[in-house]
């Protein structure tokens, strides 16, 4: 079966950098565009950023352009988020999703809405201290 599984997740202050990955097992990854979600209590989820199954497209939400950026390495099967400049609004559980694009090197228009992505992680825990 497929498996999603995110880490890296942990405290920071603000200012300070993180690194999360997010491996998938059980299906061929190179037919996957990757996707990173966070939620925050109270908040709806959001869409943080998308890579399509090459890496030729990379997507962001405004709110994270010029700080994270999103890689994947096809060889190890892994996402990658590297988050910097943290700010105590980004502590969220941060969510790696996967979406099979066999016939395309994009990500789906909607993708910030989640819907598209079956595959899903638990989660990581992100918290950004003032």
């Amino acid at each position: 079966q497929v498996q999603v599984v995110e880490s890296g997740g942990g405290l920071v202050q603000a200012g300070g950098s993180l690194r999360l990955s997010c491996t998938v097992s059980g299906m061929s990854f190179d037919d996957l565009s990757m996707g990173w979600f966070r939620q925050a209590p109270g908040k709806e989820r959001e869409g943080v950023s998308c890579i399509s199954k090459r890496g030729m497209s990379t997507y962001y939400t405004d709110s994270v352009k010029g700080r994270f950026t999103i890689s994947r390495d096809n060889a190890k099967n892994t996402v990658y988020l590297q988050m910097t400049s943290l700010k105590p609004e980004d502590t969220a559980m941060y969510y790696c999703a996967a979406d099979r694009r066999r016939f395309s090197d994009t990500c789906s228009g909607s993708w910030a809405q989640g819907s598209t992505f079956p595959y899903w992680g638990q989660g990581t825990q992100v918290t950004v201290s003032s």
